[in-house]
């Protein structure tokens, strides 16, 4: 009886293991291969699965996983969420880069040491042509742009201009995407406004904001020069400079430029229109710099003077602290001491009035400047001239 049931108990226990898979006979010993064959063939699936999922990715196989997944997740969305928003962001984001601009200063005790800041720049052209804000890449030393698909590439400037705050870079890249122009004499007050860029540095790179057209020429002050800008509430902080101000139907429309910071003051950013802007990369591109008229000289209005030390007396126009003898001004016989009073029929009574009336002619133009001495007032033409590189004469 005791044998009969050691032999039921054995083939149970036999039985049960050949059900559960296992290949092993009663003393646990395998059964049809060596330990070490059953070993490798249990543990093999599980040494590839944690190879896969711990094997480093690159940033740039990672940024086109997340793009593959956002296109996926859009495609999925109701019409309701898919808004313009989030269609720019998956169009006009991946032209949008960062440039970080390294540089060279001197502290108090004239030591040198490195300087970086980050702003944002838009790719126009496939092969690496790249728009940006003049001040982002002042001074630089070194240039390295960050593209929204993990790659960091050394670029080169190709010109700037100081007066628009514009400048182009160039990276030596190929079938890069990019970005549409639109046109900006055609934005309208109240329309949506799409920020792209990186604020704050390359950790927020290609943050979105949202907000619409606060206003149109917008004339701000910028070191004695007047530049028109469009205003918006889309939110523009350090490191948005030189990104995209975006339409709802993915056109760029204005590269943003500039936010007034003071307290208490919130949602004034401003941007240069995108058909400035146009018309200063086609200069860039084919000269370097921009050619722009000038009279040849140098002038003060009252807060000009008064910044300089000087105390003018005039009621009226502009007074000429310095003229070139061979700039334009100079030729036509305008001297020191003399006050200019109007170009082509119009008052000028400030420093920016001056350039504006200027900066509205071609090299080559003749404008009529009326101007007075010594009580006795004169109108005089002048032929406008290309303003030589790296001249700081107010006009």
């Amino acid at each position: 009886m005791k044998k009969k049931t050691a032999a039921i108990l054995a083939a149970l226990m036999i039985s049960t293991m050949s059900l559960s898979g296992c290949t092993t006979d009663i003393a646990g010993n395998p059964i049809g291969g060596s330990e070490t064959e059953s070993s490798a063939a249990s543990t093999e699936p599980s040494v590839e699965v944690a190879t896969k999922n711990t094997e480093p990715k690159s940033i740039t196989a990672e940024r086109k996983e997340e793009r593959a997944e956002a296109e996926a997740a859009a495609a999925r969305m109701s019409s309701a969420r898919n808004t313009p928003a989030v269609r720019v962001a998956n169009t006009v984001g991946p032209a949008v880069v960062g440039i970080t601009n390294k540089a060279v200063a001197r502290d108090f005790f004239n030591r040198r040491f490195e300087t970086e800041g980050v702003g944002s720049g838009v790719i126009f052209k496939s092969d690496g042509y790249i728009v940006t804000n003049n001040h982002v890449i002042e001074g630089a030393r070194e240039l390295i742009v960050s593209l929204a698909d993990g790659r960091t590439l050394n670029a080169e400037l190709v010109g700037a201009d100081d007066m628009t705050d514009i400048a182009v870079v160039k990276v030596d890249a190929k079938d890069l995407p990019t970005a549409k122009f639109g046109n900006s004499d055609d934005v309208v007050v109240g329309e949506p406004a799409i920020a792209i860029g990186n604020p704050m540095g390359l950790e927020f790179q290609g943050s979105v904001t949202v907000g619409v057209i606060s206003a149109l020429n917008r004339t701000l002050e910028l070191s004695d020069r007047r530049v028109k800008l469009f205003q918006t509430d889309a939110a523009i902080s350090p490191g948005n400079s030189g990104g995209a101000l975006v339409n709802a139907d993915g056109e760029i429309i204005a590269i943003n430029s500039a936010k007034l910071s003071a307290d208490g003051v919130e949602g004034m950013g401003f941007a240069i229109p995108i058909n400035t802007v146009q018309a200063i990369i086609d200069e860039l591109m084919q000269k370097g710099y921009v050619a722009r008229p000038y009279l040849g000289v140098t002038i003060f209005d009252k807060p000009t003077a008064a910044r300089y030390g000087y105390q003018l007396t005039i009621d009226r126009g502009v007074y000429i602290f310095r003229v070139g003898l061979n700039a334009p001004a100079g030729i036509a016989g305008l001297q020191r001491g003399d006050v200019i009073l109007a170009i082509d029929g119009k008052e000028v009574n400030s420093v920016g009035d001056v350039r504006n009336e200027v900066a509205a002619h071609k090299v080559g133009d003749k404008v009529k400047v009326k101007y007075e001495r010594d009580g006795v007032e004169t109108e005089v033409e002048i032929t406008l001239e290309e303003m030589p590189q790296m001249s700081n004469d107010a006009g």
